[in-house]
């Protein structure tokens, strides 16, 4: 297949500075004279800044990394993952039209997304908010068929069903990813037939679709506002980018008491208010002391996915959160992707301290 630019290109293009940072922190992973190895992953973060890639990106990508531009076009104009025209603004669909798919019912997907969007794939719809196109596979066999939208799979699809979404997605609404069946996963259609034993406390969705339900909406633009990169390779890009840390955060002591996990009720005291306060990083671990992180989750409002967050941010230990300042309560509530606000809204602060004095009690 041709792959050519698009006809119409805009003036220019610049990252955002959150997206920026992020992109240095990329080119740091490679030594120097080696920066052309990031090609990839910014054509990528250009792409999903603003939908699709156009000449303006690809040659600012070109020159951030020393290549010339008719390299890094060979680059975009070989991968199809890369969108050489502009997309719906909401959203652009893959229908996956491989032999499985297609058996199961792609052609009637393909169909709605003629009547719905637009005639011919890679076109705008008349409002501007789709475009489509037929991939090949996505990997999602056992749950044919399919349709990738924005960074969700959409599996066990009807024409029904497909059309319903896109009319939900064309309302504003963001549908629930996943198979679209009631089936959890891959298991077989009439339910689980092997490995039945020890599912009865299973998570409500699957993990692909829980981590698109914490987050909230998977469909919008990547502007770097997202929860940080950790980068601790090399010096040049400096450690986290993404979100603007503004200094890189010292280590913990290595030797710290390690507060046991608390049964009892935490109290329920308010916390400094963190919005007055310049954002500031906690300390952090690169993991927990001895290999043994506290549970989390006895904190109040804390279940298994904000755990999982900590754990990324590198808090792992009640006498963490414990210690946090109403700067570090700032940055922290800013941070965690899809909970935004959970510690001062749920005391996190006064909890752990009640966690750590609760154990800290004669008999415990």
């Amino acid at each position: 297949m041709l792959r050519r630019l698009h006809a119409d290109q805009p003036e220019s293009f610049a990252f955002t500075p959150a997206n920026l940072k992020w992109a240095e922190a990329q080119i740091s992973k490679y030594p120097e004279g080696r920066e052309a190895s990031a090609i990839i992953p910014l054509l990528w973060r250009a792409q999903e800044q603003e939908g699709w890639l156009s000449r303006p990106a690809i040659e600012h990508v070109a020159d951030m990394l020393g290549m010339a531009h008719i390299r890094a076009l060979e680059v975009a104009t070989f991968y199809f993952m890369f969108q050489l025209q502009p997309v719906g603004s909401v959203a652009h669909v893959q229908v996956c039209g491989t032999t499985t798919c297609m058996i199961c019912g792609a052609e009637d997907l393909i169909a709605i997304c003629r009547e719905k969007i637009a005639p011919a794939p890679f076109r705008l719809s008349a409002d501007g908010k789709f475009s489509w196109e037929e991939v090949e596979c996505l990997g999602a066999c056992t749950n044919a068929p399919m349709a990738q939208i924005g960074k969700d799979y959409y599996e066990d699809l009807t024409a029904e069903r497909f059309a319903g979404i896109l009319d939900e997605l064309a309302a504003g609404k963001v549908p629930l990813p996943g198979p679209q069946n009631g089936r959890y996963g891959a298991e077989a259609r009439g339910g689980p037939t092997t490995l039945k034993d020890g599912n009865e406390g299973a998570a409500e969705y699957n993990a692909s679709v829980a981590r698109a339900v914490a987050l909230g909406d998977t469909l919008r633009r990547i502007d770097g506002s997202e929860v940080p990169l950790l980068a601790p390779w090399g010096d040049r890009g400096g450690r986290a980018a993404g979100v603007a840390v503004k200094e890189k955060p010292a280590k913990a002591p290595a030797a710290r008491v390690k507060a046991k996990p608390a049964t009892a009720k935490p109290a329920q005291a308010k916390a400094e208010p963190a919005a007055q306060a310049e954002p500031q990083r906690p300390q952090w671990l690169d993991g927990p002391r001895d290999g043994k992180p506290d549970d989390l989750k006895k904190i109040k409002g804390v279940g298994p996915k904000l755990e999982e967050v900590c754990h990324y941010l590198g808090f792992y230990h009640f006498d963490q959160i414990a210690a946090w300042t109403a700067a570090e309560i700032a940055w922290v509530d800013e941070n965690l992707e899809g909970f935004k606000g959970r510690v001062t809204r749920d005391d996190w602060v006064g909890q752990a301290k009640a966690l750590m004095a609760a154990d800290a009690a004669p008999g415990n």
